[in-house]
């Protein structure tokens, strides 16, 4: 007996540590989209239609030189022209990854940050944190390969992160927001796993500078809002979310 007894004492456990984790968070994301179904979320639908279509433009013979030329940033290209360029590099993909991980990332997290943010912050965190990636890349070349947080010269001519550290900044200050702790940890471990033990490349990097910047935008917001994200209340039966 003691041991089922074991057992319903964890899954109870973890249920209590899901919610207090992610309930909040669920419950905005899930009522919302009951309400408004697809009208809540049209920058996050802009978004994954447009960065399609640029994938699928760039996969053609003619149109790769064309959406390098007004959506891609390169770290040996002059300040303004990557400034230009930002707003349309947020949706032009990797060219040596999936597209269609790149369009779930964008559909989930946009889709979140779009109702939990609102449509105006959402752009505004994406593109500070995509902006962030740019900078560090100067400032990592100007600093040179000998030091850890520097980059070799090689890295210049590399197309920066697209919608990615967009992603990994909207992720980070939801979680934030929403009090989801664990989750906000999680993801700033993985960006600094990544750059240490897996990919020590300029995407990693740029992730970890992006992470940074929204950290510090988070800390600094708290001081001028309430602590409960809000005021929101939820309760958890029978598997529905409800207010």
């Amino acid at each position: 007996m003691s041991g089922p007894r074991a057992a319903r004492r964890g899954a109870a456990a973890l249920r209590h540590a899901a919610r207090a984790e992610w309930g909040p968070l669920l419950t905005t994301v899930w009522s919302t989209l009951a309400v408004r179904r697809l009208r809540a979320i049209p920058l996050t639908l802009t978004a994954v239609c447009l960065t399609s279509s640029l994938h699928l433009v760039q996969k053609q013979s003619w149109g790769l030189h064309t959406v390098q030329n007004i959506g891609s940033v390169q770290a040996y290209e002059h300040l303004w022209l990557a400034l230009l360029r930002t707003p349309l590099s947020l949706f032009v993909p990797a060219l040596d990854l999936p597209v269609w991980g790149a369009l779930v990332q964008i559909l989930v997290v946009f889709g979140a940050a779009e109702i939990c943010l609102g449509r105006w912050q959402t752009l505004l965190v994406a593109y500070a944190a995509t902006l962030a990636g740019t900078t560090y890349a100067r400032i990592g070349l100007w600093i040179g390969p000998d030091s850890p947080i520097g980059l070799p010269d090689a890295d210049k001519f590399v197309v920066d992160t697209g919608p990615s550290a967009a992603v990994v900044g909207l992720a980070v200050v939801v979680c934030w927001r929403y009090r989801a702790r664990l989750t906000c940890v999680a993801v700033v471990v993985a960006m600094v796993v990544e750059v240490a033990f897996i990919k020590n490349n300029l995407a990693g990097k740029e992730h970890v500078a992006a992470v940074l910047v929204v950290l510090a935008v988070c800390v600094v917001w708290d001081r001028w809002r309430p602590r409960t994200p809000y005021g929101v209340r939820y309760s958890w039966r029978g598997g529905d979310l409800r207010w």
